[in-house]
């Protein structure tokens, strides 16, 4: 029969190694997992339980509410604050809006501004997913979480030809992508295709470019890319038709943006 005493060493050394595994599994964002992969790709944890994946059959939640200040021809769902970080030369937005600060499921559209008209979506409502945590305004390296704001989109890239974008197109074999996601699910294709969003990077470049204008710290390989059908560590993802239209839509000549956020955010 084990005495207190064992049974006290069996405990501790418990904790321990949940220590361990739990330091190992929560890699940063711009980190690659120890298989050969693409950068940014997502290592697997368990995912919270408040979370779970959603149907990808259930339809789209309603489009989202106009903020109290918002008029006709403006951005739905953005308070003063987001709609004043919108470039004025911008002419297309793809606003992504989470369904609550800690959750990773959420819904984008595409929308375009005419001068008469004012902004219109092109796009009906599609499903994606942002990181495992949800969102933050302090972005780090590895806290799981996609950062909240206004960023441009002007590069993007592949393992699979270009599908006829007018964006500046990478195709190479290091987006190959393998391992499981958060909820187990296989990794491959994720990168099949992916736009680059403009946090703590360069433009102009690759979006395998490593380069980290604001440091390694505050993350960084944060990209739109084909969804795996499970949270990301820090990007937006979509279904692979959705990521195709996206990027035969997207027009430098339009100084294309990502405005993303979870909902209460955006209304600020």
């Amino acid at each position: 029969m084990a005495t207190r005493s064992d049974i006290s060493l069996i405990s501790g050394a418990t904790v321990l190694l949940a220590a361990l595994c739990a330091g190992l599994l929560l890699t940063g964002c711009a980190q690659p997992p120890p298989a050969p992969a693409a950068r940014g790709a997502e290592a697997k944890t368990a995912p919270p339980r408040s979370s779970p994946s959603p149907d990808a059959s259930s339809p789209a939640p309603g489009p989202p509410a106009l903020a109290p200040s918002a008029r006709a021809g403006d951005l739905p769902g953005l308070g003063p604050l987001t709609r004043s970080r919108i470039p004025a030369r911008t002419r297309q937005a793809l606003v992504v809006t989470g369904e609550g600060r800690d959750v990773p499921r959420s819904t984008a559209v595409l929308y375009e501004h005419d001068p008469a008209l004012g902004w219109h979506a092109v796009t009906g409502q599609w499903r994606a997913h942002n990181a495992l945590r949800g969102w933050t305004d302090d972005h780090r390296a590895g806290d799981l979480r996609t950062p909240v704001g206004v960023f441009p989109l002007g590069d993007a890239g592949g393992r699979l030809p270009d599908p006829g974008t007018r964006l500046t197109y990478d195709q190479d074999e290091e987006f190959n992508m393998s391992g499981t996601g958060f909820l187990g699910e296989p990794l491959e294709g994720s990168f099949d295709h992916v736009v680059a969003i403009d946090y703590n990077r360069t433009r102009g470049v690759s979006p395998l470019d490593k380069t980290r204008p604001l440091g390694t710290e505050m993350g960084g390989g944060v990209w739109i890319h084909v969804d795996h059908g499970g949270p990301t560590r820090a990007c937006i993802s979509l279904p692979l038709e959705r990521m195709r239209e996206l990027l035969l839509a997207l027009d430098p000549a339009k100084e294309p943006v990502i405005v993303m956020g979870d909902a209460a955010a955006l209304k600020r």
